[in-house]
């Protein structure tokens, strides 16, 4: 009886411990990207339009994604290192966006910012430039 018992477990351990085959990783799919862009503010994809949400009571004009997620659009305000104006439209996620500025003698300057304190980002542009922006 006891060899039964043996037999048994030595059929158990050996079928238990077969490396497992490992299931496929699913790709999760998502709308949000790694990297905002100021190409971002430009466009509301048919994604961020189903959590679009506008709340006058803080200083975005407008969110979307879900909690955790969420990609918030500002209007800024600010100076260049030389103390001239400028003033543009970013998103941002999370301490990280992208925008656009406008000053008086450029149209349009694409930007990199990061949050640094309550309402004040801080913004490259592709030259090199920086700008101290607050939200408007």
């Amino acid at each position: 009886m006891q060899k039964n018992y043996l037999i048994l477990f030595f059929i158990f351990t050996f079928y238990s411990c077969k490396k497992a085959s490992a299931p496929p990783q699913a790709k999760i799919n998502t709308f949000y990207k790694e990297v905002t862009t100021a190409d971002d503010r430009k466009t509301i994809t048919p994604e961020e339009a189903k959590t679009y949400h506008v709340n006058k009571t803080y200083q975005y004009e407008y969110r979307t994604g879900n909690p955790g997620h969420y990609e918030y659009n500002y209007d800024v305000k600010g100076i260049n290192a030389k103390g001239d104006s400028v003033c543009g439209n970013i998103n941002v996620k999370g301490k990280y966006g992208a925008g656009i500025l406008t000053t008086d003698t450029v149209a349009e300057l694409e930007i990199n910012t990061e949050w640094i304190a309550y309402g004040k980002l801080k913004a490259v542009d592709k030259k090199g430039n920086q700008y101290d922006l607050i939200v408007k």
